[in-house]
């Protein structure tokens, strides 16, 4: 008897707690009947109702789901290889046609695997590399190190933003029959392959060296006028101080002869005093200590010593 009455009451318990259910505010629900939906999803939170053991609620998020895609290797117009990660929002506007062609998250998950990464393999795949790497048609401002190198950028008509957005679009409408909406797209890296890299790495070092070797000249030539400039200015402060050293020298010799003139004036003796000083001035500066001196007797020079000697 007390075992009939606990298979009972858990029977009803079973019955109630299969009859009622609660959807929150991140949910969505459709209710399907031996497999098949019934009735309109329930968008709403709240308690709700259906027939246990014959009737089953299935929930889907409300929320901006993630889509997370792995790394590709995709070719590019001009056949380079680039590494492409992309990921993406999306959303589930109708929870029954979800429900119907997709069944479940796993199931969109891999059917956005499909659309998203084929939509962007075709995008790479009509567009040169450098649209890919590049958004805009940048100049490069004053003091940047390639102002010069401007020319040598590629002009680009599409770029980055415009292969999102075209995968975005075509992404969207594919995935319109299927009761999501992908909300956004977006590149989570893009990658050189190896031998790609390689080669822009390459270019970029031999742009780099290009452009120290322009500087480097051009430090060479400016060092060059400074130092000519140096060289030049160092010949006039010289020849500028030798002009005015032998004008000091001319004044001073000037002086001295009239000093010499004066006293010559004076007396003979004082004349022959000025003469002596001029002749021993002379033989002076001609004569050094490996000089030979031959003195004729009716010379002044001997003429001299033998009066300093008295003779």
């Amino acid at each position: 008897m007390k075992i009939g009455i606990i298979l009972l009451a858990v029977v009803i318990l079973l019955g109630v707690s299969g009859t009622f259910y609660v959807v929150s505010e991140t949910e969505q629900v459709i209710v399907t009947q031996f497999g098949k939906p019934v009735g309109d999803p329930v968008i709403t939170p709240g308690l709700k109702f259906k027939i246990p053991f014959v009737q089953n609620a299935h929930r889907f998020d409300k929320r901006f789901l993630e889509w997370d895609g792995s790394p590709n290797q995709l070719p590019t117009r001009d056949k380079r290889f680039v590494w492409i990660s992309t990921y993406a929002r999306w959303q589930i506007t109708d929870p029954l046609l979800y429900f119907q062609r997709l069944r479940d998250e796993r199931g969109a998950q891999a059917r956005l695997d499909d659309i998203i990464d084929g939509e962007t393999r075709n995008a790479i795949a009509n567009y040169n590399l450098v649209e890919v790497v590049r958004t805009s048609n940048r100049t490069p401002e004053q003091g940047d190190l390639v102002i010069e190198e401007q020319v040598n950028l590629d002009h680009i008509t599409a770029g980055r933003n415009h292969i999102r957005e075209e995968i975005l679009s075509k992404a969207q409408e594919r995935t319109s029959d299927l009761g999501i909406e992908i909300l956004d797209v977006q590149f989570k890296r893009i990658n050189y392959v190896d031998e790609v890299q390689r080669k822009v790495y390459e270019r970029m070092i031999a742009e780099r060296r290009r452009i120290a070797d322009r500087f480097r000249s051009e430090g060479q030539g400016e060092a060059s006028r400074i130092n000519g400039e140096k060289d030049r200015e160092l010949l006039r402060i010289q020849s500028g101080a030798y002009r005015e050293a032998q004008e000091i020298r001319g004044t001073a010799d000037a002086v001295a002869t009239d000093i010499y003139a004066a006293a010559y004036n004076r007396t003979a003796g004082t004349r022959n005093f000025y003469a002596f000083l001029k002749t021993m001035e002379t033989y002076e500066r001609t004569l050094d200590k490996s000089s030979t001196l031959v003195l004729g007797t009716d010379g002044e020079f001997y003429r001299y010593l033998t009066d300093a000697n008295g003779r």
